[in-house]
C-alpha cells in the first residue's frame, strides 16, 4: 500500500497521479514528497489529482498561484480560483496551485532540501515563469516570506536574477502594499481577471524577445493596474511621505486600480476543484455581485471594490446548478459583500429552492441585512433548518452608528429580531466594534444596553414555553483603521485601552443568557501597524519570520512576544505606528495607488462623521460623488431595482 493509500486518498487519485501530467517529469519532487506524507498532519494538503484540477501538457509558460496559508484555507479563495480558470484558458499557458505547508511539513521539507512545489505537477515553484501570491490580510505577510524561502526564490526582489520567476502580488492588501513592496516584482491593483492575462502575455513576449528582468518590469509598468515597486523611490527620509516614480522610469505617478468593464459577461467558474479533505469553507461558492456602496466609514472593502455590479439572475442560477451538478456539493453559498442587497435576490433564491427541492441541497447567503427583508431572505434559504442568525449593528448607540454611517436603527434591529423569532430562530449573534473614532464610554456601555434590550425583545417574541431556548452572543472586535476609508487618518486604541473598554461591557450587567466574546488585541496591533505603514516595514516582516512568526492568523500559533522582539531588533515601534493619527490631506504611504474613490470624498465623509451626518447608498438613491465611476469608466450595473 502506498503512502497515498494509507493517507486515505481514493484509488482514482493514485491512478491519476501515476498516469497524470507529472509522470515522467524530470523536475518532479514527488518521489521525495510521498514518503513524508505519513509523518505530517493532513497529508491531503500536499497531493494532487482532485476532481476539477486542471492538467495541461506541452505548455511553455507556467504561472503558479499561491494562497499564503494552508490548503484548506486557500482552496476556497474565489479570487485565486477565478485566476486559475482564466489563465488555464490561455493557449500555451498553464496555471498551477500552491499553498504554504504547515510547520510540521515545512520542517521535513527543509531537512530534506525539498523546495516548495505546485500541486498539479509536483515541480518546484522556482521552475515557473511567474509566481502569483494573493495578499488577503496583513497577518499573512510572514507567510509570503516563508513561501519564497521554501521555494528557493530570493526574498527581496532587488536580489533576484533573470532566471527566477516574476513574483506578482495582488488582493486586498495591494492598496497599501508598501510594507512588503520590496518582496514583489510587481503588484496587481484591483481586479485581476484581465490584468493577469495582460501581464502573462506581456511576459511571454518579453521572454521570446530575450529581454532582461529589468526591461520586462519597465514594460509591466505600462499595463493598467500594474504597480512595479522597483521603479519608485521614497519621497523623503520619512517612509510615511510615500514614494514617487524614479526619473526616466516611465512609471505612472498614480496607479489606478483595474476593474472589469463587464462583470456579468465574465464567465463564472463552472467546475471548481473538489478537495479530498474538508475545507474551512467546504461548499460551492458562487459570486453574485461585486462591490458595496452602503458606505460604512470603517469598511475598506466597501470602498476598494466599488462600483456595485450584479450578475443577472439567469447567470447566477445557471452557474449554481452547473456547479452543484459537477461537484456533488450539498451546499452552495451565494457570495458577495452584501448578498441580500442584490436587486434580484428573492427571485434567485426562489428559483434555486425550486430547482433543488427534495435533493437535500442547502442554499446559503453569508450575510443578512439588518432589517425584515434580510430575515425574509434568510428564511428562504434556511427552510426548516434554523441555526443561528447574525446581525452587525457595529455600535451600541445611534449617535455612533450615524458617525460610522451604518444607516441602521434600533428599530431596524428589533424588526429583524421579531421577524427572525417569529420565523423560528432561537439563536442570535450580534457583532460590534470598540475603538471607533469619536467613541465615548457611553457608546461602549451602549453595547451592553442594546444587547440586553435585544435579548429581552427576542424572549418576548416567542411563546412562554420556548423562552429558555433563546440564546444570544455578542462579539466585539477592535477597530483597525484601513487605507482608502474616511477613517484612514485615525489612530487605533492600544491593548490596555481595548481591555478597559471590554471591561466596561463586562461590568454593565449583561444578562446571563448573553454570551460575550471579544477579539484578542495582540494580533490587532500587528495588523494595525502594517495596515498604514510604509516601505521600511519589509525589514520587520523578514525579521519576524526569522524569529518564527508564521501563520499569524492562527491564534494557537501567533506570538506577540516574537513580533515585539523583532520590532525592537530593527528599531520600529509598532504601537506608535498603529496608534498614530495621520495628517488629513498630508502625504500617505499609499498615495500613489488609487481604488478610484477620491480623497476629497473621504475627507468629506470624515467631516460628516464628526458631525454625525449620514450618507445614503447610491444604489438606492442617487450618486453621492465618490468619483469611482467616472475615474474607472465603469458604471453601477443592477439587474433590477433594489428594495
Amino acid at each position: 500500500m502506498s503512502a497515498l493509500q494509507s493517507a486515505g486518498a481514493p484509488p482514482e487519485a493514485i491512478q491519476q497521479r501515476n498516469i497524470g501530467a507529472m509522470s515522467g517529469s524530470t523536475r518532479s519532487v514527488w518521489a521525495q514528497v510521498e514518503p513524508l506524507l505519513l509523518q505530517c498532519e493532513k497529508p491531503v494538503r500536499y497531493i494532487d489529482s482532485e476532481f476539477g484540477a486542471i492538467h495541461k501538457e506541452g505548455c511553455s509558460y507556467r504561472c503558479t498561484l499561491l494562497y499564503p496559508d494552508t490548503y484548506e484555507t486557500g482552496l476556497p479563495n474565489q479570487g485565486l480560483a477565478i485566476l486559475y480558470t482564466v489563465l488555464n484558458g490561455i493557449d500555451g499557458v498553464e496555471a498551477q496551485r500552491a499553498y504554504v505547508p504547515w510547520p510540521d511539513m515545512s520542517k521535513l521539507m527543509r531537512e530534506r532540501n525539498i523546495p516548495l512545489y505546485s500541486l498539479e505537477s509536483c515541480e518546484p515553484v522556482k521552475c515557473s515563469q511567474m509566481f502569483g501570491i494573493t495578499l488577503p490580510h496583513e497577518l499573512s505577510f510572514t507567510n509570503v516570506v516563508e513561501a519564497l524561502d521554501l521555494a528557493g526564490i530570493e526574498i527581496f526582489a532587488a536580489q533576484r536574477g533573470d532566471d527566477e520567476p516574476i513574483v506578482v502580488g495582488g488582493g486586498p492588501c495591494a492598496y497599501n502594499c508598501e510594507p512588503i513592496a520590496d518582496l514583489f516584482d510587481c503588484i496587481v491593483i484591483g481586479e485581476g481577471e484581465q490584468a493577469m492575462v495582460d501581464l502573462v502575455q506581456t511576459h511571454r513576449r518579453a521572454i521570446a524577445e530575450g529581454k532582461s528582468r529589468a526591461e520586462t518590469l519597465r514594460e509591466f509598468a505600462h499595463i493598467d493596474g500594474i504597480y512595479v515597486p522597483s521603479l519608485y523611490e521614497p519621497v523623503g527620509d520619512d517612509p510615511d511621505l510615500g514614494v514617487r516614480p524614479i526619473d526616466g522610469s516611465g512609471a505612472p505617478e498614480l496607479v489606478m486600480k483595474r476593474v472589469l468593464t463587464d462583470f456579468d459577461a465574465m464567465s463564472l467558474q463552472a467546475q471548481p476543484v473538489v478537495p479530498f479533505g474538508e475545507l474551512v469553507h467546504d461548499r460551492l461558492a458562487v459570486e453574485i455581485l461585486r462591490g458595496c456602496s452602503r458606505g460604512c466609514r470603517f469598511c475598506q472593502a466597501g470602498m476598494i471594490y466599488r462600483p456595485v455590479r450584479e450578475r443577472s439572475a439567469d447567470s447566477v442560477v445557471s452557474a449554481t446548478l452547473t456547479g452543484l451538478a459537477c461537484t456533488g456539493y450539498d451546499e452552495v453559498s451565494l457570495t458577495s459583500l452584501s448578498s441580500t442587497d442584490h436587486s434580484q435576490i428573492e427571485e434567485i433564491l426562489r428559483r434555486l429552492n425550486s430547482a433543488v427541492d427534495g435533493q437535500g441541497i442547502q442554499v446559503s447567503i453569508p450575510s443578512q441585512r439588518l432589517d425584515g427583508f434580510g430575515v425574509r431572505m434568510a428564511h428562504l434559504v434556511a427552510g426548516a433548518k434554523k441555526g443561528g442568525l447574525t446581525f452587525a449593528p457595529e455600535a451600541g448607540t445611534q449617535r455612533l452608528r450615524d458617525i460610522i454611517n451604518k444607516n441602521v436603527t434600533e428599530e431596524n434591529l428589533f424588526q429583524a429580531i421579531s421577524a427572525a423569532f417569529d420565523a423560528g430562530w432561537r439563536r442570535l449573534k450580534l457583532y460590534f466594534m470598540i475603538g471607533l473614532p469619536f467613541e465615548t464610554d457611553d457608546d461602549v456601555r451602549g453595547i451592553a444596553q442594546l444587547a440586553n434590550k435585544a435579548y429581552a425583545y427576542a424572549k418576548d417574541c416567542v411563546p412562554d414555553n420556548q423562552r429558555g431556548n433563546v440564546r444570544m452572543t455578542i462579539s466585539v472586535a477592535i477597530f483597525i483603521p484601513k487605507p482608502d476609508t474616511p477613517f484612514q487618518w485615525c489612530g487605533q486604541i492600544d491593548a490596555a485601552e481595548a481591555q478597559r473598554r471590554v471591561d466596561l461591557i463586562r461590568h454593565s450587567h449583561l444578562h446571563k443568557g448573553i454570551d460575550f466574546n471579544w477579539h484578542d488585541p495582540s494580533s490587532s496591533l500587528v495588523e494595525g501597524a502594517f495596515a498604514r505603514g510604509g516601505r521600511n516595514l519589509s525589514k520587520l516582516v523578514v525579521e519576524a519570520w526569522r524569529r518564527g512568526c508564521i501563520f499569524d492568523a492562527w491564534t494557537e500559533i501567533f506570538s506577540l512576544d516574537r513580533w515585539l522582539e523583532a520590532a525592537e531588533a530593527v528599531g520600529i515601534d509598532m504601537q506608535e505606528l498603529a496608534s498614530r493619527n495621520l495628517e488629513i490631506g498630508g502625504p500617505l504611504p499609499w498615495s500613489h495607488i488609487s481604488c478610484g474613490v477620491e480623497e476629497r470624498f473621504l475627507k468629506l465623509e470624515y467631516e460628516r462623521a464628526s458631525e454625525g451626518i449620514t450618507t445614503p447608498d447610491c444604489t438606492f438613491t442617487s450618486c453621492t460623488g465618490c468619483g469611482v465611476c467616472p475615474n474607472l469608466g465603469v458604471d453601477i450595473a443592477l439587474g433590477g431595482t433594489r428594495e
